[in-house]
């Protein structure tokens, strides 16, 4: 298979990925710029392996669960939604907010783990398989700012600051303004986002070190979000609070994600067991 080939197949599944219906062929032809004989014989492929399935009665395509068990599959074995788990829960249960885990993949972001803190009225429940949009999100301006300027703005840059999803009013648009933002970030040590990401929505968020140096490249992020009504700025304080509390705790995890998921997954944060974050560092 040519490379062209595999671009192409990886377009048709980013095609069918979200979709709720099967698709028609003409359709997922048209999406990807193929003609209809050639996206038929990739459809026949997936199919064949168990990747795509076609409806009996509309003779359309839709995704099968195989990718969702290959990427649950990876995810395990690195043991990131364990680690993060076990932070998370914590900080949903202090905030009583919507809580995210998101690891550094190359110049991206991708969120692998979260917690809903909020009990009562009004719940934030976005869908986890969305694109960390950089520069109108808490988590991306959280790692873009752990970056030399020069990097983090080819990084935003490059993909742009039209995304082509709806967004919300007060997204950054220039250059300017996301430096100014990152600045900002830096000089509060956490990442803020008001209407940006979704109209009507907060969200706060900090980066996290592979381990505890400082000089370390950040790993990921742990973000809170919720509705603006709940999350003014007299709760900003606080909620940063939280965040660096669990960034610390964090760091002190996540060298262990590869060496114990599995445990780490049924343990009780340390301070609930009376044990010495340093403790379970070297364990």
């Amino acid at each position: 298979m040519t490379v062209a080939a595999v671009d192409r197949c990886l377009s048709l599944i980013e095609a069918l990925a979200g979709e709720p219906d099967p698709i028609e062929l003409g359709v997922l032809a048209e999406r990807i710029g193929m003609p209809k004989s050639a996206t038929h014989r990739m459809l026949a492929t997936l199919v064949e392996r168990g990747y795509v399935a076609q409806d009996p009665v509309t003779q359309g395509y839709g995704l099968t669960l195989h990718f969702s068990i290959l990427a649950f599959r990876n995810l395990d074995v690195r043991g990131l939604p364990d680690v993060g788990q076990v932070v998370l829960d914590r900080l949903a249960r202090r905030t009583g907010e919507y809580c995210r885990l998101s690891v550094v993949e190359g110049e991206r972001l991708v969120w692998v783990a979260r917690a809903q803190g909020a009990t009562a009225g009004l719940r934030y429940e976005p869908d986890m398989g969305q694109e960390v949009v950089l520069h109108t999100t808490a988590t991306g301006k959280a790692w873009l700012a752990t970056l030399p300027e020069s990097e983090a703005l080819r990084i935003v840059c490059a993909r742009g600051f039209e995304t082509g999803t709806a967004l919300g009013p007060r997204r950054l648009k220039t250059v300017d303004e996301l430096r100014r933002h990152l600045d900002e970030t830096r000089a509060r040590g956490y990442a803020l986002a008001v209407e940006e990401g979704e109209p009507g929505t907060v969200a706060l968020a900090v980066a996290f070190r592979a381990d505890e140096d400082p000089t370390a490249p950040a790993a990921g992020t742990l973000s809170i979000a919720g509705p603006l009504v709940r999350l003014g700025a007299d709760r900003h304080e606080a909620i940063a609070a939280a965040l660096f509390e669990a960034a610390r705790e964090m760091a002190q995890l996540w060298p262990l994600r590869k060496r114990q998921p599995r445990r780490l997954a049924a343990v009780a944060p340390a301070d609930e067991r009376n044990i010495p974050p340093h403790q379970l560092r070297a364990g």
